[in-house]
């Protein structure tokens, strides 16, 4: 994948005859400067694309040129963008590259920006998958919520796969979760007769993403109590 760009202060058109006038050190960016093209500011790229196409103060500046600084442009800007949506919180590589692509960034810069941060460590599915399912599950969802809302941001099935066995590994208590939800709901339900509370508390559990014997079992255990509670 690479990075996304936007010719975000690139003018519509160069003159017949242009040429580099200024390389303007971005202070805000390090390792970027701000090109300057017949006393106008074209755009901003970093310091090392400048280097590959060997470009100076002086530099004419053609078609190519024009397209190559405006690639750069793009993927910087993809990246800058990025970076920006790290700082509030955390991404799965394909829900960040969807964000960026709606944001205006042309698909093959947003590419590169994430591979770009991969690369450097910013982006990782596998810590992603692990700390989100960590988190959630702490806040009452079960296996199968977090598997759909992986996948819904782009998670590969292995790495969920990992993500969940290392949160729920073989021989872990299944019902303990799903029967202390119960527990709580029943209460919220009041005087509901039997099978509408057991309707309910299913569905609620479901939406909560617990399902199988161990959710049965432990909305069985709940209602058996409040049962036995009601007629003491």
């Amino acid at each position: 994948m690479g990075l996304i760009a936007v010719h975000v202060d690139q003018p519509a058109a160069l003159p017949v005859r242009a040429s580099i006038t200024a390389l303007e050190p971005d202070p805000a960016r390090p390792a970027t400067v701000h090109v300057w093209v017949d006393g106008r500011r074209f755009c901003t790229v970093p310091v090392e694309a400048l280097r590959e196409a060997g470009l100076t103060v002086g530099s004419a500046v053609d078609g190519a040129v024009e397209a190559r600084l405006g690639r750069a442009a793009d993927r910087e800007a993809a990246f800058r963008t990025a970076l920006r949506a790290l700082e509030r919180r955390a991404f799965s590589m394909s829900d960040l590259a969807r964000r960026l692509v709606r944001k205006g960034h042309p698909p093959e810069a947003v590419d590169q920006a994430i591979e770009r941060l991969c690369a450097v460590g910013l982006l990782d599915d596998a810590r992603y998958a692990a700390q989100f399912v960590e988190v959630h599950s702490a806040r009452g969802r079960g296996p199968a919520r977090l598997r759909a809302d992986l996948r819904r941001m782009g998670v590969e099935s292995g790495v969920i796969d990992r993500a969940l066995t290392e949160q729920f590994p073989p021989g872990t208590d299944l019902k303990a979760q799903p029967l202390a939800l119960a527990t709580k709901r029943a209460a919220q339900l009041g005087d509901l007769s039997h099978g509408v509370k057991r309707r309910r508390l299913l569905a609620y559990l479901a939406r909560r993403g617990f399902r199988g014997s161990e959710v049965l079992e432990a909305v069985k255990e709940v209602l058996t109590q409040a049962a036995a509670s009601s007629d003491s």
